[in-house]
């Protein structure tokens, strides 16, 4: 384990799904400190201040969309991964979402994987959910896990 805890801001507007999203990664792990945003300028502020080790990105946000927020964060704390966890499934944003140096991506429908997720990210691993398996993605040059979560 390491001596610092692992950092981890959770953005999502809807605000019960931002709380199982915390809770879920509380609950597995008590060295996690988890921080909440509900809009991508907020994500990107808290990015800068915090400089965490994980943010967890939803696309679809209010006031900044999750893919321009990931751009800034990219700017503002450069060593922070991303895991995008939306419901979009667009192969173009996905590829969009992996262009910008995002660790992983998930589909809602399969947050099964989360902890799977952040486990292969942690370990410089790239997680794209089972469900987009089939999807003819490029991924960077980058060591790549597509897995079964």
């Amino acid at each position: 384990m390491t001596s610092s805890p692992f950092r981890v801001i959770v953005v999502d507007d809807f605000a019960p799904w931002r709380s199982f999203v915390c809770a879920t990664l509380k609950e597995h792990s008590q060295s996690w400190l988890v921080s909440e945003a509900s809009d991508g300028l907020e994500a990107v502020r808290q990015a800068h201040e915090l400089q965490p080790d994980l943010i967890v990105l939803d696309i679809g946000l209010p006031k900044l969309h999750g893919i321009e927020a990931a751009r800034r964060i990219r700017d503002k704390s450069p060593e922070t991964k991303i895991l995008f966890l939306t419901e979009r499934r667009s192969v173009e944003i996905v590829q969009e979402a992996l262009r910008l140096g995002a660790s992983g991506y998930i589909v809602k429908s399969d947050a099964v994987e989360l902890l799977a997720a952040v486990e292969a990210i942690r370990q410089n691993r790239i997680f794209l959910s089972k469900s987009l398996e089939s999807a003819p993605l490029e991924t960077p040059d980058r060591d790549s896990d597509r897995t079964d979560g």
